[in-house]
């Protein structure tokens, strides 16, 4: 019913086939970096806060929009 071990077997060698050991050791050092992080991200929510994620300074937005206004105009 299900996936057995030899298919599994199988699987593995055809993608070491393909893509070598170099890249399947790139591969796998990207994919737990890419983890490592998102986990420390979902742990603390204000490690990956910028200032495009933060709240936008009224005054700022006030004076682009005049700049933009003075452009048309």
């Amino acid at each position: 019913m299900g996936i057995g071990v030899w298919e599994l077997v199988l699987l593995f060698l055809i993608v070491l086939v393909l893509f070598g050991t170099k890249r399947l050791r790139n591969i796998g050092g990207d994919l737990g970096s890419a983890i490592k992080g998102f986990r420390s991200a979902m742990n603390d929510p204000d490690t990956g806060k910028d200032e495009k994620t933060s709240e936008p300074d009224p005054a700022k937005a006030e004076a682009k929009v005049e700049d933009n206004k003075e452009k048309a105009g």
